[in-house]
């Protein structure tokens, strides 16, 4: 029988009213239950909300040395016990347990990160006309804020919003997707045992049919910051314009690896395969287009042909799996769909395209990596996101067209080329409308420092990560002052 877990509100673990609960399903095993969690009500809900407007008032007055203490000791005991986490994660979601334990470590890195900022300058002097006055600008916490967490990351998402929202001075109430909850229950644990005060912290499990409106709704809030589909973002910025608090989503992406003739075609083909295959393909970031120059196609193909075929797909806990399951029946329709979708409109599957069968996959979730060739850039599989392991290969004459095709999508995420020309590589920076930009590395992968977020139907102008995530979470105050003599 599924271990039975509870949610956090008002700093005491509790169940759902109605005692209804939602199951954890193991997408390597649909058979195994992980976990199973209270399936929230809008009345549970609105307790969660109230419990962090009335927090608020505290945490805002505790010192930012204070609150990032709390955050930082959270961060240890997460490194503590991340073998378990990450097990967890696996077993929810379905990517590798080395993936799990790189995402688990980089999750205890935001609060570290943003625990420092703790004892660092916020705000600013400026000059002022006026003698003897003394100007300065304050930022300040905007009060609840509502996190909205996916399942593709479901223990670094919740880090990269919670972390700069706490050390701020906002209180939260955590959203994660109903299909991992147990990564995000082990975080709140670590910032529940690190001290964290009571109703500063709040988790929320349940359908979104439940939970979404009112989470948003809630006149307490105060700022709302969401990561999944571009088509929920853009409902979710919808339903709340005429209210005046901030909302910062991070949305789909259609991203491409350019290579150019120069390129070393082992070093593409890698980076092909480690950001269009790794954890199934199911990154906002994942490349879903390679754009190769004409005259380095052969090569390239080659070594991405190879490199692919290199990959093990199988149970994220098994030891040999390099790529595991995608992480439920609909993504894997939805991957499956578009495959099918691009031989209808004309590419080729040059490698997999189905569905694994047999004793070691009946039970899961499993598809082949996929690679589509013959792919004009107006195809569905071109411009839409298929989150999992489908990499579409198109043709480009020379970086300028390469460029163009980058920019034909609705996404403008991250975008990266594989070159040893400077001058193409500046060209590329400079032309292609992503927010992210990578040179010789791979889309995906930007560091708790780095400020991250797309442009276009990718994203909000607010950036997550580094001093810019912090701007989302605060409001600037400025203050002149004369001092009486």
């Amino acid at each position: 029988m599924a271990e039975r877990f509870k949610d956090l509100v008002a700093g005491e673990w509790v169940d759902a009213r109605s005692g209804e609960t939602l199951r954890d399903v193991n997408p390597a095993d649909t058979h195994e239950v992980v976990a199973e969690f209270p399936s929230m009500s809008a009345e549970d809900v609105r307790r969660a909300v109230d419990a962090a407007a009335e927090a608020f008032p505290k945490w805002k007055a505790l010192t930012p040395v204070a609150r990032g203490a709390i955050m930082q000791r959270a961060a240890g005991l997460m490194r503590e016990r991340a073998e378990q986490i990450a097990r967890d994660l696996t077993r929810e979601m379905g990517k590798t347990l080395r993936e799990a334990r790189g995402e688990v470590t980089r999750a205890s890195y935001f609060f570290d990160y943003y625990g420092a900022f703790g004892r660092w300058p916020i705000g600013a002097y400026l000059p002022d006309e006026r003698d003897g006055v003394f100007t300065f600008t304050m930022r300040e916490p905007v009060g609840v804020v509502i996190a909205i967490a996916p399942w593709n990351d479901p223990a670094l998402t919740p880090a990269r919003k919670m972390a700069p929202a706490l050390i701020a001075g906002n209180t939260v109430v955590l959203k994660p997707a109903t299909l991992t909850p147990l990564s995000a229950w082990h975080l709140m644990r670590a910032l529940h045992d690190a001290g964290m005060p009571r109703g500063v912290v709040n988790l929320v499990t349940g359908p979104a049919r439940a939970t979404g409106d009112p989470l948003i709704n809630h006149p307490a809030v105060r700022a709302i910051t969401f990561t999944g589909s571009t088509a929920v973002g853009l409902d979710l910025q919808a339903k709340v314009a005429g209210r005046n608090i901030r909302v910062q989503t991070e949305m789909g992406g259609k991203n491409a690896l350019v290579v150019l003739r120069d390129a070393d075609p082992k070093l593409a083909a890698e980076l092909a395969a480690a950001a269009g295959f790794g954890q199934s393909g199911q990154r906002c970031t994942a490349t879903s287009r390679v754009v190769v120059e004409a005259s380095a196609r052969e090569a390239f193909m080659n070594a991405f042909l190879e490199r692919t075929k290199q990959i093990t797909v199988g149970p994220g806990l098994d030891d040999s799996t390099t790529m595991g399951p995608v992480v439920d029946e609909s993504q894997l329709k939805t991957t499956l769909d578009a495959v099918e979708s691009g031989r209808r409109e004309g590419a080729a599957v040059l490698f997999g395209g189905e569905r694994l069968g047999g004793p070691r996959y009946e039970r899961g979730y499993f598809v082949t990596p996929t690679i589509l060739g013959n792919v004009s850039p107006s195809m569905g599989v071109a411009q839409e996101e298929i989150f999992g392991p489908v990499v579409a290969v198109m043709e480009a004459t020379d970086v300028e067209q390469a460029i163009e095709i980058v920019n034909n999508t609705r996404y403008g995420l991250s975008a990266s080329i594989v070159t040893r020309n400077l001058a193409a590589a500046h060209a590329f920076a400079r032309g292609v409308d992503t927010g992210c930009v990578a040179v010789n590395l791979p889309t995906v992968g930007w560091d708790v420092h780095t400020p991250f977020g797309g442009f276009k139907d990718s994203g909000s102008p607010y950036k997550e990560h580094g001093i810019e995530g912090l701007q989302f979470y605060t409001r600037v105050k400025s203050v002149a002052m004369r001092v009486a003599g």
